[in-house]
């Protein structure tokens, strides 16, 4: 059985899973806080999901330029996107997290699509091999 992931895929997934968790968890959860349970400003979980987005998206982006496009702008975007999201969780207490979260997010998904858009349209990309 030959299986391989599309890690631009899976790298657009964890940014939106990222965004779902930044703007609908503290909605949903509010209210655990009255029961002892303070989940929503973990600065440890924050700072686990941005390692795992960065890691994905960063094996996903040098694989794309390495192997396939050359081009360094979706490792641009994406290291943006990333310093916007440290820049979320450094400023937590100030009310720029909103304005911080969606930017990158946008950044973050926009380098994943535009990796998969270069290695679609490299001349050779047809292979198969692109993000496996």
């Amino acid at each position: 059985m030959n299986f391989k992931i599309n890690w631009d895929a899976f790298g657009i997934a964890t940014s939106v899973a990222c965004a779902i968790h930044c703007a609908v968890l503290p909605l949903i959860l509010s209210s655990l806080p009255v029961f002892g349970v303070e989940l929503i400003d973990n600065v440890g979980f924050e700072y686990l999901m941005i390692a795992i987005a960065c890691a994905v998206g960063a094996y996903s982006l040098y694989h794309g330029r390495k192997k396939h496009h050359h081009s360094w702008l979706p490792l641009a975007l994406f290291a943006g996107g990333i310093i916007l999201l440290c820049m979320k969780i450094v400023l937590h207490k100030w009310s720029y997290q909103l304005w911080l979260l969606l930017p990158a997010v946008v950044l973050i998904s926009l380098a994943h699509y535009l990796n998969y858009r270069l290695c679609r349209g490299h001349n050779h990309a047809h292979t198969d091999d692109c993000n496996h």
